[in-house]
């Protein structure tokens, strides 16, 4: 008798199942599922055998995922913890931007948040899904997460970090942080704070603890004493600036003259409180970001910028000329950053 598995979902509705497909065809179903949707690295020789084998169990691959004549569903998954947040919608918007123009579909995939339903996502809805190519935006991905993706075998490319074996396209974060930094430094600020992201989720990866880093060594560098009641957290919202100032000035002794934020937003966050306390900025706290948000020209702040939605259409192409049977058109590259000097920033007082 046929398996009748959840797996056998990604098939058509005869019974018969990838795996199926596979045993009789002696190869993997990573292999089938390859043939039958018309992807890249499959010999001509195997995808008739596998094509040939399929056709004799009865095994038809579903309209949604067969493309008819290509066997490509053409729709690309985009992997988002989040989708309100401005790095992920402009990312989105520039994926969508590539692959309408080539014709390709997309396919969200939001976590919302903390992932709760990761487990179910990872391990049946991207099978099912039958995505030709996945782009995941900003976020770490867990070594059984990893062996789901290698099991359906599609390309994969990472927009704005470093996931461990995986292609990536992002900014040098380090680099990034440090240009800020010293931005500061330039100007002659010795007293200054860190609004830095929280690391305490699984979804931004290195990114926060490479920006601390890179503030905490130029500091250092420069002989200046990292304090650490200035170190204070947030999570990349315009809320959680606010919040990083009130814990600032609610501290007794006496306050920074200059405070690099990890994200516009959180920057955002901090003008905005430093201005309902009636401190000025730039005359009495000098603020930076990272990021150049749509807002960010508007209120004039200093900020050291990237482009995710140039970085995310560059990663949709790579995924887009492999699955057209380039190979090695997937691969890491790193996007550029620029010192962008506004308002929120200038000597101290």
């Amino acid at each position: 008798m046929s398996k009748t598995t959840g797996r056998s979902q990604r098939g058509g509705h005869t019974g018969v199942s990838i795996e199926d497909v596979a045993a009789a065809a002696g190869v993997s179903t990573a292999t089938v599922s390859r043939a039958v949707r018309g992807l890249p690295r499959v010999s001509p020789a195997t995808r008739e055998k596998i094509l040939e084998v399929a056709s004799s169990l009865g095994y038809v691959a579903s309209s949604s995922a067969s493309g008819l004549a290509t066997g490509r569903t053409r729709t690309i998954g985009v992997l988002a913890p989040f989708v309100s947040r401005w790095f992920f919608s402009k990312a989105i918007e520039g994926a969508d931007r590539e692959l309408h123009s080539r014709k390709y579909n997309l396919s969200l995939f939001n976590l919302g948040g903390h992932g709760s339903n990761r487990e179910r996502l990872f391990s049946s809805t991207m099978v099912y899904k039958q995505i030709d190519a996945l782009l995941v935006l900003c976020m770490s991905l867990t070594e059984e997460e990893l062996e789901h993706l290698h099991k359906i075998d599609i390309p994969l490319v990472v927009v704005g970090g470093h996931v461990e074996d995986c292609a990536y396209i992002g900014i040098n974060d380090y680099d990034a942080a440090s240009t800020a930094v010293r931005h500061l430094l330039d100007l002659g600020h010795k007293d200054i704070a860190l609004l830095h992201g929280d690391d305490e989720t699984d979804l931004n990866f290195d990114v926060p603890r490479v920006r601390i880093r890179a503030f905490q060594e130029v500091m250092t560098d420069a002989g200046l004493e990292v304090r650490p009641e200035w170190d204070q957290w947030g999570d990349f919202t315009v809320t959680s600036g606010q919040q990083a100032f009130n814990r600032l000035w609610s501290q007794p002794g006496r306050k920074p003259t200059a405070i690099f934020c990890s994200s516009d937003e959180m920057a955002m966050g901090v003008i905005f409180e430093a201005a309902r306390h009636g401190v000025r900025v730039p005359e009495d706290l000098s603020v930076i970001g990272i990021d150049d948000h749509d807002f960010s020209s508007s209120i004039g702040l200093t900020t050291v910028g990237q482009r995710p939605d140039n970085q995310a259409e560059l990663a949709t192409k790579m995924l887009l000329d492999e699955l057209d049977g380039n190979p090695g058109a997937v691969h890491s590259e790193v996007a550029p950053h620029k010192l962008i000097v506004r308002e929120t920033t200038a000597p101290p007082s």
